[in-house]
């Protein structure tokens, strides 16, 4: 396939899927998707593992950086981070444009509008108590965009974890 956006790539994957008889046409009762092409869609969305996350963290290992990924900071906290570096307590979140609103690159949805509204509101709710809850914990949070430079965001975070550390030898 070679479509000018993943998207599009996608929506003809899964067409010729089911031109080939390995799908079934009507969409699930369950299914909040406005069509199956909408489906099919939001089906190749990936929670994690993604292209700015794989970027990020091998610019940051190559660094020499080592560190967890998809951990709970906080184990009472039912969040993930993308990247947490355990010691210095620093909380990578990459976070994708339309999942959690960028003001930047947000086109609002047109179809279910109401329901895309609320759900990128409650992710953007969801993401100030993590970062209020794990700041009050000692914690750093930095949040990247998908869109952000990887090497801008890579030096950022490589400077935040050598500051923490010194701080801590420091302190000791």
């Amino acid at each position: 396939m070679d479509c000018d956006t993943r998207a599009a790539n996608l929506v003809s994957a899964w067409g010729l899927a089911r031109a080939a008889g390995y799908l079934a046409e009507d969409l699930p009762d369950n299914s909040w998707a406005s069509s199956a092409a909408t489906r099919a869609v939001m089906q190749g969305n990936r929670g994690q593992d993604t292209k700015p996350e794989l970027l990020l963290r091998s610019l940051l290992h190559k660094r020499g950086l080592r560190y967890r990924v998809g951990e709970r900071p906080l184990p009472e906290l039912s969040r993930r981070a993308d990247v947490v570096f355990r010691r210095e307590r620093v909380a990578i979140f990459v976070d994708g444009c339309f999942w959690h609103g960028c003001p930047e690159h947000l086109r609002p949805a047109r179809k279910n509008a109401s329901f895309w509204s609320e759900k990128i509101a409650g992710n953007k709710k969801r993401d100030s108590e993590t970062n209020a809850a794990l700041t009050q914990a000692g914690w750093v949070v930095v949040r990247v965009w998908e869109h952000d430079d990887p090497a801008k965001a890579c030096e950022r975070i490589s400077e935040l974890v050598q500051e923490r550390r010194a701080d801590s030898k420091n302190a000791a």
